[in-house]
Protein backbone atom coordinates (compact mmCIF):
# COMPACT_ATOMS: atom_id res chain seq x y z
CA UNK A 1 0.00 0.00 0.00
CA UNK A 2 2.80 2.31 1.01
CA UNK A 3 4.56 2.21 -2.55
CA UNK A 4 1.26 2.30 -3.89
CA UNK A 5 0.34 5.58 -2.42
CA UNK A 6 4.08 6.61 -3.13
CA UNK A 7 3.30 6.72 -7.38
CA UNK A 8 -0.09 8.18 -6.74
CA UNK A 9 1.39 10.74 -4.57
CA UNK A 10 4.35 11.44 -7.37
CA UNK A 11 2.27 12.02 -10.24
CA UNK A 12 3.97 8.79 -12.16
CA UNK A 13 1.44 7.30 -14.33
CA UNK A 14 0.09 3.47 -13.21
CA UNK A 15 -2.82 0.75 -13.79
CA UNK A 16 -3.07 -1.65 -11.10
CA UNK A 17 -4.12 -4.74 -12.02
CA UNK A 18 -6.74 -6.95 -9.50
CA UNK A 19 -6.78 -10.40 -11.10
CA UNK A 20 -8.43 -12.04 -8.37
CA UNK A 21 -7.79 -15.78 -7.90
CA UNK A 22 -5.42 -18.22 -10.82
CA UNK A 23 -7.09 -20.84 -11.86
CA UNK A 24 -4.43 -23.25 -11.92
CA UNK A 25 -3.53 -22.47 -8.42
CA UNK A 26 -7.30 -22.77 -6.56
CA UNK A 27 -9.32 -24.71 -9.42
CA UNK A 28 -7.08 -28.32 -10.14
CA UNK A 29 -7.68 -28.92 -6.47
CA UNK A 30 -11.29 -27.19 -6.30
CA UNK A 31 -9.32 -24.99 -3.70
CA UNK A 32 -8.35 -28.11 -1.31
CA UNK A 33 -5.15 -26.86 0.99
CA UNK A 34 -2.55 -29.44 -0.63
CA UNK A 35 -4.87 -31.24 -3.41
CA UNK A 36 -3.37 -31.74 -6.81
CA UNK A 37 -6.62 -32.93 -8.58
CA UNK A 38 -10.56 -32.05 -7.47
CA UNK A 39 -12.92 -34.16 -4.61
CA UNK A 40 -14.24 -36.66 -5.88
CA UNK A 41 -15.69 -37.92 -2.23
CA UNK A 42 -15.31 -34.71 0.43
CA UNK A 43 -15.03 -30.96 0.11
CA UNK A 44 -13.99 -28.53 3.10
CA UNK A 45 -15.58 -25.64 2.57
CA UNK A 46 -14.73 -22.69 4.98
CA UNK A 47 -18.04 -20.15 6.20
CA UNK A 48 -21.03 -20.82 4.99
CA UNK A 49 -20.02 -21.26 1.31
CA UNK A 50 -21.39 -17.75 -0.01
CA UNK A 51 -18.96 -15.61 -0.62
CA UNK A 52 -18.37 -14.83 -3.79
CA UNK A 53 -14.70 -15.78 -5.24
CA UNK A 54 -13.12 -14.91 -9.05
CA UNK A 55 -10.64 -17.38 -10.56
CA UNK A 56 -8.86 -16.34 -13.52
CA UNK A 57 -6.56 -18.61 -16.12
CA UNK A 58 -3.18 -17.14 -15.71
CA UNK A 59 -3.39 -16.73 -19.57
CA UNK A 60 -6.44 -14.79 -19.50
CA UNK A 61 -4.92 -12.17 -16.91
CA UNK A 62 -1.99 -11.40 -19.18
CA UNK A 63 -4.29 -10.66 -22.12
CA UNK A 64 -6.38 -8.30 -20.11
CA UNK A 65 -2.87 -7.07 -18.80
CA UNK A 66 -1.83 -6.69 -22.17
CA UNK A 67 -4.98 -5.10 -23.50
CA UNK A 68 -4.71 -2.10 -20.62
CA UNK A 69 -1.58 -0.95 -21.01
CA UNK A 70 -1.90 1.69 -24.08
CA UNK A 71 -5.78 2.02 -22.86
CA UNK A 72 -5.94 5.56 -21.73
CA UNK A 73 -9.65 3.96 -20.14
CA UNK A 74 -7.45 2.39 -17.28
CA UNK A 75 -4.81 5.29 -16.88
CA UNK A 76 -4.66 5.97 -13.32
CA UNK A 77 -7.20 3.10 -12.08
CA UNK A 78 -7.96 -0.40 -10.80
CA UNK A 79 -8.55 -2.86 -13.97
CA UNK A 80 -10.47 -5.66 -11.81
CA UNK A 81 -10.52 -9.09 -13.84
CA UNK A 82 -13.80 -10.16 -12.33
CA UNK A 83 -15.49 -11.81 -15.53
CA UNK A 84 -19.05 -13.01 -14.62
CA UNK A 85 -18.85 -15.98 -15.44
CA UNK A 86 -15.98 -16.88 -13.60
CA UNK A 87 -17.23 -15.51 -10.01
CA UNK A 88 -18.75 -18.37 -8.10
CA UNK A 89 -19.64 -18.82 -4.23
CA UNK A 90 -17.67 -21.89 -3.00
CA UNK A 91 -21.51 -23.60 -2.70
CA UNK A 92 -21.68 -22.91 -6.86
CA UNK A 93 -18.28 -23.94 -7.62
CA UNK A 94 -18.89 -27.38 -5.45
CA UNK A 95 -22.38 -28.33 -7.18
CA UNK A 96 -20.86 -27.39 -10.71
CA UNK A 97 -18.09 -30.10 -9.89
CA UNK A 98 -20.97 -32.43 -8.55
CA UNK A 99 -22.87 -32.09 -11.80
CA UNK A 100 -19.32 -32.67 -14.05
CA UNK A 101 -18.85 -35.78 -12.18
CA UNK A 102 -22.37 -37.20 -11.43
CA UNK A 103 -22.03 -37.50 -7.90
CA UNK A 104 -23.17 -35.19 -4.73
CA UNK A 105 -19.78 -34.83 -2.48
CA UNK A 106 -19.94 -34.95 1.34
CA UNK A 107 -19.40 -31.38 2.75
CA UNK A 108 -18.37 -30.06 5.78
CA UNK A 109 -18.50 -26.36 6.76
CA UNK A 110 -15.87 -24.94 8.45
CA UNK A 111 -17.28 -22.24 11.21
CA UNK A 112 -15.53 -18.66 10.85
CA UNK A 113 -15.04 -18.74 14.27
CA UNK A 114 -13.02 -22.34 13.64
CA UNK A 115 -11.13 -20.92 10.58
CA UNK A 116 -9.63 -18.16 12.63
CA UNK A 117 -8.86 -20.55 15.33
CA UNK A 118 -6.87 -22.58 12.56
CA UNK A 119 -5.24 -19.66 10.98
CA UNK A 120 -3.95 -18.64 15.09
CA UNK A 121 -2.77 -21.66 15.45
CA UNK A 122 -0.63 -22.32 12.04
CA UNK A 123 2.70 -21.73 11.53
CA UNK A 124 4.15 -19.66 8.25
CA UNK A 125 3.54 -19.68 5.10
CA UNK A 126 0.15 -22.08 6.26
CA UNK A 127 -1.27 -19.45 8.07
CA UNK A 128 -0.73 -16.87 5.18
CA UNK A 129 -2.87 -19.37 2.86
CA UNK A 130 -5.64 -19.67 5.30
CA UNK A 131 -5.83 -16.01 5.73
CA UNK A 132 -6.31 -15.44 2.04
CA UNK A 133 -8.89 -18.18 1.89
CA UNK A 134 -10.69 -16.90 5.01
CA UNK A 135 -10.59 -13.26 3.43
CA UNK A 136 -12.34 -14.59 0.01
CA UNK A 137 -14.30 -17.25 0.96
CA UNK A 138 -15.74 -16.25 4.33
CA UNK A 139 -15.60 -12.58 3.76
CA UNK A 140 -15.89 -12.34 0.02
CA UNK A 141 -13.13 -9.67 -0.33
CA UNK A 142 -12.78 -10.21 -4.09
CA UNK A 143 -16.23 -9.42 -4.67
CA UNK A 144 -18.67 -8.08 -1.51
CA UNK A 145 -17.77 -4.55 -3.30
CA UNK A 146 -19.16 -2.47 -6.58
CA UNK A 147 -16.29 -0.90 -9.03
CA UNK A 148 -15.94 2.47 -8.15
CA UNK A 149 -15.93 4.29 -11.73
CA UNK A 150 -13.96 6.94 -10.36
CA UNK A 151 -10.64 4.69 -10.05
CA UNK A 152 -11.41 1.14 -11.11
CA UNK A 153 -13.19 -0.81 -14.48
CA UNK A 154 -13.70 -4.20 -15.17
CA UNK A 155 -12.14 -5.81 -17.88
CA UNK A 156 -14.53 -8.20 -19.09
CA UNK A 157 -16.92 -5.25 -20.02
CA UNK A 158 -14.26 -2.86 -21.11
CA UNK A 159 -12.76 -5.97 -23.65
CA UNK A 160 -15.86 -7.78 -24.42
CA UNK A 161 -13.86 -9.27 -27.50
CA UNK A 162 -11.88 -11.44 -25.09
CA UNK A 163 -12.85 -14.71 -25.36
CA UNK A 164 -11.67 -15.77 -21.66
CA UNK A 165 -11.70 -19.06 -20.35
CA UNK A 166 -14.74 -19.97 -17.70
CA UNK A 167 -14.68 -21.88 -14.78
CA UNK A 168 -16.79 -24.30 -16.30
CA UNK A 169 -14.52 -24.81 -19.42
CA UNK A 170 -11.57 -25.25 -16.81
CA UNK A 171 -12.88 -27.83 -14.85
CA UNK A 172 -13.63 -30.00 -17.68
CA UNK A 173 -9.59 -31.19 -18.07
CA UNK A 174 -10.33 -32.88 -15.17
CA UNK A 175 -13.36 -34.71 -15.17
Amino acid sequence: ARIRRTVEAEGIPYTYVSCNFFAGYFLPGLAQPGAKSPPRDKVVILGDGTAKAVFNKEEDIATYTIKAVDDPRTLNKILYIRPQNNTYSFNELVALWEKKIGKTLEKEYIPEEQVLKNIQEAAPPTNVVMSIGHAVFVKGDQTNFNIEPSFGVEASELYPDVKYTTVDEYLNQFV
